[in-house]
């Protein structure tokens, strides 16, 4: 049997993608890159906000219409959206044959052979549960550059964000599990490990008692392969000095944080159900760069949240201004059903959303240009991701830049260079955010 697998939405989603990847080919199952020569399809599905909810329906659709032309046998949908409306699914997408929560991708290959006997199956567990590593993953990415899940769930219940109710309460994954996937990663040519949670600060509190990412950097640090280790998703109020230290000596441990604040306004923040205030922002914003002065700060905002009037979206400006962040990212703000901010008084124009998330990323635009060329004339380490014949370029990133979200090096070789290697660049000019080098040999 042939099965058709598309992920959509983060990649904490992309990694369960992977283990339920590695489980069907493990179990038989053939896995197609082409939909219309599939006997199953399966979606790893999002609605984190409304337009990955409007992605996750089209899809399931655009595959139902092909299940209805017999092209099809079953139709699979997993995750964020078939664990939050199973019952609007089997009501309104007939032709799904298998809905799978987010805890129970383990279970796939029962749910889709009960369902070639003519069995439908819904399978949904308990959100306090934990998936077990129960195959190896099949690598989806570049296989250089790989993402390591650290833990599920979150704890911190902000009022926009529903993720709680679909992913469950925070949950380490044991750091032995962890360090068994990445050295799979590494034994199958990953060199950069990209870690990721909803919070990856908080990572071994519930398990071990106390916060124990600096000494799970240290034990991955140590396996051979890995060249690099990236960090996402630090909620700004959990890293402390120890983390800090680790960062800052770890050699494989890049100066590179991606800091979730989603504001600027103490009011806001506070609506919001954040536990940092303006103030809490700026503080850990300098020592980062003060202990470790090159290190690249990434971020994301909400625009138009409920209460955000002229004043307090200027303030948030003059925030985005003084931080002169090195990435940044903004969303508007997505009114979900079962959140408390849903019912806020108080809520903005869609059109004003757009704006202001207009308005903040211009004034990105403009500190992100400078920054970039403030790099022309430095040399930095690359990994080389691919090749552009019609430019003659190679393409690539240094440790400033995560994969698919921000910038990449062009960079000038008169020999080949494969992918996945490392190289000295020096930077002889830069087009927007993106970078243009030549190796250095």
């Amino acid at each position: 049997m042939k099965i058709y697998f598309e992920s959509l939405g983060c990649d904490k989603n992309l990694a369960d993608s992977e283990q339920m990847l590695g489980i069907l080919r493990d179990n038989s199952f053939e896995i197609t890159n082409d939909e219309l020569e599939a006997d199953i399809a399966v979606v790893n599905t999002c609605c984190f906000i409304n337009d990955a909810k409007e992605e996750s329906i089209m899809t399931a659709l655009r595959l139902a219409s092909l299940k209805e032309e017999g092209c099809l046998k079953l139709l699979c949908l997993c995750g964020c959206l078939a664990q939050r409306y199973q019952d609007e699914i089997i009501k309104e997408i007939p032709e799904v044959d298998v809905i799978i929560g987010t805890t129970a991708y383990e279970d796939i290959v029962s749910a889709i052979n009960n369902a070639l006997e003519g069995k439908k199956s819904v399978i949904i567990k308990g959100l306090d549960y934990l998936p077990l590593d129960t195959a190896d993953r099949m690598i989806t990415t570049t296989g250089f550059t790989s993402y390591l899940k650290i833990a599920e769930g979150c704890d911190k219940h902000c009022t926009y964000c529903i993720i709680p109710s679909l992913r469950g309460k925070y949950r380490s994954v044991p750091m032995e599990r962890l360090i068994n996937q990445a050295k799979y990663l590494a034994d199958n040519g990953t060199k950069e490990l990209i870690l990721v949670a909803q919070e990856t600060t908080l990572y071994g509190k519930d398990i071990y008692g106390k916060k124990e990412l600096p000494k799970l950097l240290r034990e991955l640090a140590k396996i051979d392969g890995i060249h690099w280790i990236r960090i996402l998703y630090c909620y700004p109020e959990e890293i402390d000095d120890e983390l800090i230290a680790e960062i800052k000596s770890n050699e494989k441990v890049l100066h590179y944080l991606d800091i979730p604040i989603q504001h600027g306004n103490d009011t806001i923040l506070k609506r919001m159900g954040r536990r940092t205030s303006r103030q809490d922002l700026v503080n850990i914003i300098t020592k980062l760069r003060y202990e470790i002065p090159d290190i690249v700060l990434r971020t994301t905002l909400i625009t138009g949240f409920p209460g955000e009037g002229e004043e307090e979206f200027e303030d948030l400006l003059d925030f985005v201004y003084d931080m002169s962040f090195d990435r940044l990212g903004v969303f508007t703000y997505s009114c979900e059903d079962d959140t408390p901010a849903a019912s806020f008084a108080d809520q903005v124009d869609e059109e004003v959303k757009q704006e202001r998330k207009d308005c903040v990323m211009q004034m990105q635009q403009d500190i992100a240009f400078d920054n970039a060329a403030e790099m022309v004339g430095k040399e930095l380490e690359v990994i080389i991701e691919g090749y552009m014949a019609d430019g003659d370029v190679y393409v690539g990133r240094s440790y400033m830049d995560a994969p698919d979200i921000d910038g990449i090096i062009f960079v000038k070789a008169d020999k080949m260079i494969v992918s996945g290697s490392f190289v000295k660049v020096k930077i002889v000019n830069s087009e927007g955010y993106d970078l243009l080098g030549e190796i250095i040999y």
